[in-house]
């Protein structure tokens, strides 16, 4: 007798894996929604959109994962189409508590949490009176999420992905250097996680330790480990001590470094292999010399003393490079030249395998060495000169990859600048926001500066932003396969 049941073999989703994740995904985070609003009922706060998202994540959650599978190996395509879908039906399930208890249109709610789960930090939150702490620690803990990789967590917790989440992983982290630490996928995932988790944990007891409080200390981690940038306090970090602003320019400093690399020093004792890789060493010299050259600026146009000179121009060169977006002053109120230090370090980013954002160090890397090969061309033209980074052979595929990384990159970027141009009539406004949002920044400048905010932006703007800060975090490729003909055919077939 033929069983009524599906077979798991048969799944009833035309895209099981990506049906899977998503229904797995979306337990999860309507798990935590729940204990969030467990936790507003005990402090007598708004408890409805923790419920309605708690009840629609468990419940669609539980569809999806009814009406998909991951027993087959997913192809390619499967791969980009799971990633890019499963970072944009996140914030749309995240988006409930701030649209329903955080009194935000739809529109708004959906640009805040997607922000926070791209770890990008832009806000249009003007009134921060009016959220209680729940809404507050959800703000901050997506970006910890969105920061960690949900799919990486997820290869961790559940051991059956395994062969979903290999093809997924490297779905999205695209970029040139896809280092595995050890054999296994979990195990580097492991490896990850743990030196997250670590992080995490130093930053919450050194932010206690100079005497931030214990809701801000917990919020301020979750947001600084991730280079997410939300912060509960409306001034964000100029309302706290010089001592908390190094101690959050160091930790902000390591969230743009490798992550297997962090692994290698802090867990490996390997203490030379950041001297040895070229990424790190280029990394740490862009951060030196901006920070110097922005300090100098601030001593001699603005009357800094040396400390406060130091201590401000570090902390924004780190925060903007790795796009978490904290600031330790009003930087839009400074001269024209400090402010393009910063706005260049926009387009440079963290190393690739960081939770930074951005076009990142390798790509550059990358693009230096071809323009360095070219000029030896034109002198000895019948040389053969292979391309390298550091002792590294680079093959064609990654100089393909990173050409046609830029040029999305760039693309994508000028379409925003130009639709928000058109909208908002203000090239500083259009320029620094599409920067901010497609490198998952945050602040910009003018009236989207860092204590400024997004909500007075036309409709349409955001809906461009929402959709940079989409194709930012998951690296471009996945959200641009979409609108290829042959991405569709693959999945169809």
């Amino acid at each position: 007798m033929r069983s009524w049941r599906r077979s798991a073999e048969a799944p009833l989703s035309p895209i099981p894996v990506a049906t899977y994740v998503t229904g797995t995904v979306f337990l999860g985070l309507g798990g935590v929604m729940g204990l969030l609003g467990v936790v507003d009922g005990l402090y007598g706060e708004d408890v409805l959109g923790f419920v309605l998202g708690a009840l629609l994540g468990i419940g669609m959650g539980l569809l999806f994962r009814r009406l998909g599978s991951v027993r087959s190996e997913p192809s390619r395509a499967e791969a980009l189409f799971t990633v890019a879908a499963l970072w944009l039906m996140i914030p749309v399930l995240g988006a409930v508590p701030f649209w329903v208890s955080g009194g935000m249109p739809y529109l708004d709610a959906l640009f805040e949490a997607m922000s926070g789960f791209t770890t990008t930090g832009a806000t249009v939150l003007s009134d921060f009176s009016a959220w209680g702490y729940g809404l507050f620690l959800w703000r901050s803990l997506i970006q910890w999420f969105g920061g960690m990789g949900i799919l990486v967590l997820f290869i961790v917790v559940l051991p059956h992905l395994a062969v979903a989440g290999r093809q997924m992983f490297f779905a999205e982290i695209t970029g040139v250097q896809k280092e595995q630490l050890t054999p296994k996928l979990r195990q580097t995932a492991q490896a990850i996680l743990r030196v997250y988790l670590t992080l995490t944990a130093v930053t919450l007891v050194a932010y206690l330790l100079c005497g931030m409080s214990p809701f801000e200390a917990v919020a301020n981690t979750l947001s600084t480990v991730s280079a997410g940038g939300f912060s509960p306090n409306p001034q964000s970090f100029s309302a706290y001590s010089p001592l908390i602003q190094w101690v959050a320019a160091g930790v902000m400093f390591l969230t743009g470094v490798n992550l297997l690399l962090q692994y290698r020093v802090f867990f490996g004792r390997e203490l030379r292999a950041p001297m040895r890789d070229p990424e790190f060493r280029a990394y740490g010299l862009v951060v030196l010399f901006a920070g110097l050259a922005l300090a100098l600026t601030l001593y001699l146009r603005h009357g800094y003393g040396l400390e406060p000179a130091l201590r401000h121009a570090y902390f924004q060169v780190t925060s903007l490079i790795t796009g978490t977006g904290f600031a330790s002053t009003d930087f839009a109120q400074w001269v024209i030249s400090a402010q393009a230090i910063l706005v260049s370090l926009m387009f440079v980013g963290g190393s690739a395998g960081s939770v930074g954002g951005s076009i990142k160090v390798i790509r550059w890397l990358v693009v230096g060495a071809i323009v360095r090969r070219e000029f030896i061309r034109v002198l000895h033209p019948q040389a053969v000169l292979p391309l390298r980074v550091g002792k590294k052979s680079l093959t064609d595929d990654a100089m393909r990859s990173v050409a046609a990384f830029i040029t999305l990159y760039v693309m994508l970027f000028g379409f925003g600048a130009v639709v928000l141009g058109m909208l908002e009539e203000d090239f500083v406004v259009a320029f620094t926001a599409s920067a901010a949002a497609v490198g998952n920044i945050g602040p910009g400048l003018g009236a989207v500066g860092p204590m400024a905010h997004y909500a007075e932006l036309h409709p349409l703007s955001k809906l461009v932003l929402i959709f940079q800060m989409w194709a930012g975090r998951i690296e471009l490729i996945a959200v641009f396969s979409l609108f290829t003909p042959e991405l569709w055919r693959k999945l169809r077939s």
